[in-house]
């Protein structure tokens, strides 16, 4: 028996658990997520939250920041609308609860990070991220319209022309009805039916694309520069408020280095200091660069990051004694499903916010601090248009057209090294051939052992019974397949892509987005996707 909700959130992070909150006032809510509810990257935000709320700011300011950053790909429409509706959504927050420091009770501490030309992060020391999901899920429990699936993860989209041949996907005749869900507690798939499917999870890149929504950029992905140099540390970042409150970068030797890439030193944006990071330390040989904050006040660090100060003590590094050792880590992708201004894909009923979407708000590069800025608003901005869908169609039930999940002849698998196996590949050849420097001979190698991991996933997928890490390596794969062929088609370099074989940008031929988009009802992408790059 299908699960029937007016309103599907994948996703439990600030986008997904904003809109839930919002449209609940309308109809029943479903929240899906794969992990428990509070397991989301919103959680693990540490810096905070850019927003326009010192007199001495203006969104002007905002804008030009965002754009200059974005390096002539940020689509000025949506940048406007996110800077200037920003302030109204942080006050909403606040008036749920949320707590962010403030300077002897009354204004807003804010602090400064790369890009930035006026102080504007809203931040709750370093656990911004966790504050704002905190406040958040008790508002989320304090509602009864709300039902969450914990441990669930969405395995394919149900749409229109999955279930008519005669339909294609993504097109205009198409749109989402639903989707399969793995319980990976009982190891069941459960069936769940939607008016409106609202998506804000990475994996919703893989899924959507799948059912033939547009996805667009996906060859910025931005690098944080400063992750702690440590064999347990595993992705552990310190935050770019770090330098914003004085911190400097210096290679081993102790010299400085940021001021020989930008004017801005130590605060340029994410690409550049990523990239000369790379650089330095290709060119000495050396593992790590330096983060040095000794020079501050030992209680300013320990008060301003408690967190970070913590973990780095608990790996043995004493931020306020000691500069601590940072090497550039994968970090946020700044494409994603291409939205329009409230969050509408181009496959009817279905909608994205977050890291999942691509707005227009990041362009070519994301500003710091603008990606809970963008969650925020543009699930706000979907309420709206989702909640006319939801009246449009109430009383239309699609159940019973939806047929339940077959698994064919699929059995338990007792090869599950093989999962394991190719996570670790695709992991070593992203960051070995599609990293923060690339080159044609590279993405060419990338390209074809990527096609041959997908078919090796694919055989796997069908004849094994699914589970969650199944279905992970599956959307992993099509994901970096989509960064692969956005880097490959882009003959340019340009903010968070650069490429050694074309190392300038081309406005002439290039100052626009790469759309894909596959129009297959296969479920799972073989060969290259369809490149529409004039969008």
């Amino acid at each position: 028996m299908a699960i029937d909700k007016d309103f599907i959130v994948i996703g439990s992070g600030v986008a997904g658990l904003t809109f839930a909150l919002k449209v609940c006032k309308f109809g029943s809510v479903g929240i899906i997520t794969k992990d428990a509810l509070e397991e989301s990257a919103t959680k693990y935000a540490q810096g905070g939250i850019a927003s326009v709320m010192a007199e001495d700011d203006s969104f002007e300011l905002h804008v030009q920041d965002t754009m200059e950053t974005g390096r002539g790909l940020c689509h000025e429409d949506f940048v406007r609308i996110a800077c200037r509706e920003g302030p109204a959504r942080i006050r909403e927050l606040i008036g749920l609860g949320a707590k962010f420091d403030r300077i002897r009770g009354a204004e807003f501490d804010l602090g400064k990070e790369g890009g930035h030309s006026k102080r504007r992060i809203l931040h709750a020391n370093d656990f911004t991220g966790w504050e704002i999901e905190r406040t958040l899920i008790e508002a989320v429990h304090a509602q009864d319209n709300i039902e969450i699936f914990e441990h669930h993860m969405a395995i394919d989209l149900i749409t229109r022309a999955r279930l008519d041949e005669k339909v294609d996907p993504g097109s205009d005749e198409d749109e989402a009805l639903g989707l399969y869900v793995l319980n990976h507690l009982t190891q069941k798939v459960e069936t769940m039916v939607g008016r409106v499917i609202f998506m804000a999870t990475g994996d919703g890149v893989a899924v959507a694309y799948r059912a033939g929504a547009k996805i667009a950029n996906m060859e910025f992905f931005q690098f944080h520069p400063t992750c702690l140099f440590h064999p347990k540390a595993k992705s552990f970042l310190i935050s770019e408020t770090v330098r914003g409150e004085g911190g400097i970068l210096r290679l081993q030797n102790g010299e400085t280095f940021m001021e020989n890439y930008h004017s801005l030193g130590c605060l340029a944006p994410r690409d550049v200091v990523a990239r000369a990071i790379d650089y330095e330390m290709k060119k000495s040989g050396d593992d790590y660069v330096l983060l040095d904050a000794t020079h501050l006040e030992g209680y300013r660090i320990r008060e301003r990051f408690p967190n970070i100060y913590k973990t780095c003590l608990e790996f043995g590094f004493d931020m306020a004694q000691e500069p601590v050792p940072v090497v550039p880590a994968a970090h946020y992708m700044c494409g994603g499903l291409v939205v329009d201004a409230c969050g509408q894909t181009n496959i009817k009923r279905l909608f994205a916010s977050g890291e999942v979407c691509f707005s227009g708000l990041h362009g070519a590069n994301r500003l710091a601090s603008n990606s809970l800025l963008e969650g925020l608003v543009l699930s706000h901005r979907a309420v709206e248009k989702a909640v006319a869908l939801f009246k449009e169609s109430r009383g239309v039930s699609q159940t019973h057209r939806i047929p339940e999940w077959d698994p064919g002849s699929a059995v338990d698998s007792d090869e599950s090294v093989v999962v394991s196996h190719n996570w670790d590949e695709i992991r070593r050849l992203m960051w070995n051939y599609v990293g923060i420097v690339r080159s044609t001979k590279r993405l060419k190698r990338a390209e074809s052992r990527i096609e041959l991991l997908l078919e090796e996933i694919q055989e796997y997928y069908w004849n094994f019974k699914i589970t969650k890490d199944t279905l992970e390596l599956r959307n992993i794969a099509i994901t970096a397949q989509l960064i692969i062929q956005g880097a490959m088609t882009r003959k340019e370099s340009r903010g968070l892509h650069y490429n050694l074989d074309y190392p300038e940008p081309d406005d002439a031929n290039w100052k626009h987005d790469t759309v894909f988009h596959n129009t297959s009802h296969r479920l799972i992408t073989q060969t290259n996707p369809r490149i529409v790059t004039h969008e």
